[in-house]
């Protein structure tokens, strides 16, 4: 637990002061045996985890295996998932991440407790040089506690969403969004506030 603490906060420092955007040159990360053993080891695990039978052992240790132990307590993940680098991925406890989701790990993802997260929802933090497509662009993405993210939702590289905040169905989030706020659209807005005193 200390352990994931520990990269759970680093993790946090790490976002709070480097949100820039930085680039990836895949070519030069094929390059790298260790690099390209963990990226192996990881899109084989995933294969794993979509296979196996919900709320069994084996189940739970392959969730827990596939994100490098950076997964709290009591977090639900249910398959079919997509994941690319988790070892980039940190996900709170008590978490609830519905079937069918992607997340696009080579910026880092990072998800706060109590989050939840809707079928086939997309948490992408990196996308493509435009004219080196090789070349990935990537920024952060930061889910905070007890936030919402609807069903079919994208939340977009260098997003933050906030505390308690609810992510309308199918929205595309661009831009970061206010604790408490509920957004919808394609660029997802705010049309309301949630009341904080109602939350325990």
């Amino acid at each position: 637990m200390k352990v994931y603490l520990s990269s759970l906060i680093l993790i946090l420092i790490i976002q709070v002061f480097s949100m820039e955007e930085k680039r990836i040159d895949f070519r030069e990360m094929v390059k790298n045996k260790e690099e390209m053993e963990v990226y192996i080891r990881d899109t084989q695990l995933n294969h794993k985890f979509n296979q196996a039978v919900p709320y069994t052992e084996e189940w739970t240790s392959l969730m827990k295996e596939l994100f490098h132990n950076q997964v709290g307590e009591n977090t639900l993940i249910f398959n079919e998932l997509t994941v690319v680098l988790p070892k980039n991925v940190t996900i709170g406890s008590g978490c609830t991440i519905m079937n069918g989701v992607v997340m696009m790990g080579a910026g880092g993802i990072t998800i706060e407790n109590n989050v939840l997260i809707g079928a086939q929802a997309k948490l992408i933090s990196n996308n493509h040089d435009v004219y080196d497509r090789a070349v990935l662009t990537v920024k952060p993405v930061l889910i905070k506690e007890g936030a919402w993210i609807g069903a079919g939702v994208s939340v977009l590289p260098g997003v933050t969403v906030g505390k308690y905040a609810v992510v309308g169905a199918n929205s595309v989030v661009t831009k970061d969004v206010p604790d408490y706020a509920v957004v919808v659209g394609i660029p997802a807005k705010v049309v309301k506030y949630l009341d904080p005193l109602k939350f325990k």
